[in-house]
């Protein structure tokens, strides 16, 4: 009687940190990443945005920490993969659009900086993430939320390029176009000084600076960066 042998056991899926300024490309790249690889792409950006939308929704003081947090437990965020990248549900409504205005992004990284909101965030990205096959992008991924994450990447670029490209994106110009650029000095200020957490990169994690790369050239190094930790399996 011949033995079966048994069959070969599925490879482990990986989490993938992205961690850098605003303006570097990480959501770019983390939902390109994921889309190649088969995997869930977490934004956690888009997780602070669905609660700075709620806190603008119900007037609640970007300042007032308690009321944020007690905002968060009553809210139900949730990101859900399609081919075109995450839609983002708040209590069951799609604000995929909505978050990307101004007002929230603006928002969005004030309420980041009180240590209870990062706190519930954390807990609910871990939960999201716990099994792999997730690559998450945000300013903190690689050191606060998955610290034991497989591969951790921290993308940055010259200040110079990286509000260029945001006006790029946004397509603006002239005077909102100065505005745009205050407004990302101003967030890389408060995410570099914050107590919670501050943006630094994760000290295994591979620095990437994108300021003279094209996007599909990071792409490609994070591509390969993915398929040195598979083989290591």
């Amino acid at each position: 009687m011949t033995d079966t042998p048994n069959p070969a056991p599925t490879p482990r899926k990986l989490i993938i940190a992205i961690d850098g300024p605003a303006g570097a490309g990480k959501s770019t790249i983390a939902s390109r990443l994921a889309r190649k690889l088969g995997y869930v792409n977490l934004e956690s950006g888009a997780m602070y945005r669905a609660l700075a939308l709620k806190a603008i929704e119900k007037d609640a003081s970007f300042d007032d920490e308690a009321a944020l947090v007690k905002l968060a437990e009553e809210s139900r965020i949730r990101l859900e993969p399609t081919r075109d990248g995450n839609r983002t549900l708040l209590n069951g409504h799609d604000v995929s659009a909505r978050i990307r205005e101004r007002d929230v992004t603006e928002a969005a990284s004030r309420v980041s900086v009180h240590p209870r909101v990062r706190e519930w965030m954390v807990e609910h990205q871990r939960a999201m993430g716990t099994g792999g096959g997730v690559v998450m992008e945000g300013r903190d991924i690689g050191t606060k939320v998955f610290p034991d994450a497989d591969l951790k990447i921290f993308l940055d670029a010259d200040p110079v390029v990286r509000e260029q490209r945001r006006m790029e994106q946004q397509k603006i110009k002239g005077e909102v176009a100065a505005n745009v650029a205050a407004d990302l000095r101003e967030r890389d200020r408060r995410d570099r000084t914050r107590a919670a957490s501050p943006l630094m990169a994760a000290e295994d994690a591979v620095v990437i600076d994108s300021t003279k790369l094209s996007e599909a050239e990071v792409l490609a190094k994070v591509e390969e960066l993915a398929a040195e930790r598979l083989l290591r399996q």
